[in-house]
């Protein structure tokens, strides 16, 4: 199972524009949804071979776990004469997290193991969304406020909004990516929890 050893969770990128819509600007917060996928056994060593069977299919392997998003948005364009100005952008994001769940009952010393491995796991894929909210947060604070004077249509504005989505985009990969690295590299947090998931 190659994404037993590659970064086991990477996003799945998805930044949708709505047709505009005039709205207030306003605090806002995530939908996080939990989907599991079904494992068995009852041995700890059984339990991560059958996650190398069932896991999620990313980058051509299984993972552990994933956590995805989907971001679309409701933008105002104003057009003040001659002028536009993207007075509000508010985002509706959706967090998914897909997750191993044990189909049946476990002994009591491999659900304790289990537990501790799960929790980590949760922990890993939570600070992924976390990133999420922090791409929207910052896509807000750059859209919010842009304005071009002369701009009939708007096309300027949204020009240059597009023009500094791609960097915030590929930074925010480049962070999810690196911290993938880092979690499942020897000694790492998640590489960690596997071996002491596994081991006796």
């Amino acid at each position: 199972m190659s994404a037993l050893t590659s970064p086991y969770a990477r996003l799945a990128l998805c930044i949708i524009a709505l047709s505009p819509l005039p709205v207030a600007a306003q605090s806002w917060e995530p939908i996080e949804r939990t989907e599991y996928y079904k494992i068995r056994g009852n041995s700890p060593m059984a339990l991560y071979q059958s996650i190398g069977e069932r896991g999620p299919l990313l980058g051509g392997g299984r993972t552990i776990a994933h956590t995805t998003f989907k971001l679309t948005w409701q933008r105002d364009y104003q057009q003040q004469g001659a002028a536009c100005v993207l007075a509000s952008a508010k985002p509706k994001l959706i967090i998914t997290y897909t997750l191993p769940k044990p189909a049946g009952a476990l002994p009591a010393d491999v659900q304790a193991k289990w537990d501790r491995f799960f929790a980590g796991i949760v922990k890993h894929e939570k600070l992924h969304g976390v990133f999420m909210r922090d791409l929207t947060q910052q896509i807000q604070d750059i859209s919010v406020g842009l304005r071009d004077e002369n701009d009939p249509g708007c096309k300027k504005v949204r020009a240059a909004l597009q023009a500094q989505l791609k960097p915030i985009s590929d930074a925010h990969g480049a962070r999810h990516s690196e911290y993938d690295r880092v979690e499942m590299s020897p000694g790492g947090a998640v590489h960690q929890l596997i071996l002491a998931f596994v081991n006796p």
